[in-house]
This record gives C-alpha cells, structure tokens and sequence, in this order.
C-alpha cells in the first residue's frame, strides 16, 4: 500500500515520521526486525537510497540498529520509546490546545469537548 506523499515534504522525512509513529505506537515493537530496504521501498513505492536515508536517520536517532548479517531492528530500549512517544505526545497537545486558544476556547470548553468527543478514539 503505497502512501500519499506531501510533495511539499521531502519523502525521506515523511518515512521518517512515519516509522516513528509505527515504532511509537508500538505497531514495531521493541527488537522487531524491519523488512529489508528493498522490499520497503518497493511497498513504498520509493527508492531505495530515499528509504535508505531515512533508515539511517532513525538510526541516528536511536529508534533503529542494524546487525551486520541479519538486518536492521527496532531498539530494545524501551526508556528511549517511552520517552520519544511523551515528547510526540506533549507537541501534539500543545498544537491541540492552540489551535482551540485561538477559537477562545477554555480549558472547561476543552474538557467538555474531550469527554464529548473522547470516546471516539481508536
């Protein structure tokens, strides 16, 4: 199943963030082996020096690490999960509560809204 890219994003950034989602989110688990680049950028529907890229960048970033003979995997540390999945969590509120802010929203409003609308979550 092949994305819908924003061409204003550069690819390597949007696969990025979206391995970040899967490993946050816990669809990759921790020590889970990710599919080969080839076979990535193929479902993806991109190169495969773009997946490369973007592999490298989670690489750098902690969240991936590669085994020499078997491949890449998702770290083991789940500290560094938990912590990376409380930032993505804490901007998004943030953005969240702003963007309410600016339509004059209350904190009461918000509550009212979460227990509203909350039950709708997936």
């Amino acid at each position: 199943m092949k994305p819908n890219f924003d061409p204003a994003i550069p690819i390597y950034t949007q696969i990025v963030d979206r391995f970040k989602q899967l490993i946050l989110s816990g669809e990759y688990g921790p020590g889970e082996k990710v599919p080969p680049v080839r076979e990535l950028a193929l479902e993806l529907g991109v190169n495969p020096n773009t997946l490369q890229r973007a592999l490298s960048e989670l690489e750098r970033e902690g969240l991936l690490y590669t085994e020499r003979t078997t491949g890449r995997f998702v770290t083991n540390d789940a500290a560094l999960i938990a912590a990376l999945r409380e930032e993505l969590i804490a901007s998004m509120v943030e953005v969240f509560l702003e963007g309410l802010g600016a339509l004059g929203c209350s904190l009461a409003d918000v509550e009212r809204l979460i227990k509203r609308y909350g039950g709708e979550m997936k």
